[in-house]
């Protein structure tokens, strides 16, 4: 098992639980952004850096993970791929993603995403806590 984090928008205290989590279990966890970030010195804990592009750190993600890892996203069309391909996907607030609830979790954010552009204001998740 790997644990792979989408990392350009995962809040640095989630990034800290599971740096604590990777060193105490011995799991590798890499950190997947378009920029650099810091990560303590650990022989289990690494950060890929990929170019800047819409989708690209998503990617990256798709093509490096193997059934049974673990993927730390909230971005809800990867976690609906990573299911496909046999991966396990939480939330950094913690909601497992399943094949029986990813497909509604996707008609909700194409919903909301036509209601953005239709100039609707639905606001946004609530602050993490």
């Amino acid at each position: 098992m790997h644990i792979w984090v989408d990392a350009d928008a995962c809040p640095q205290v989630i990034k800290d639980i599971l740096f604590r989590a990777a060193e105490r279990c011995r799991i590798p966890l890499t950190l997947v952004a378009n920029q650099a970030l810091p990560t303590p010195p650990s022989r289990f804990i690494k950060s890929l850096r990929v170019r800047s592009g819409f989708d690209v750190a998503d990617q990256a993600i798709l093509d490096k993970i193997a059934a049974g890892d673990l993927v730390i996203t909230s971005d809800i069309p990867l976690a609906a791929a990573v299911i496909d391909q046999g991966g396990q996907v939480l939330s950094h607030r913690g909601e497992l993603f399943t094949s029986e609830n990813i497909r509604a979790r996707l008609n909700v954010r194409d919903f909301m995403e036509t209601l953005r552009a239709s100039g609707i204001n639905t606001g946004g998740p609530p602050a993490l806590s």
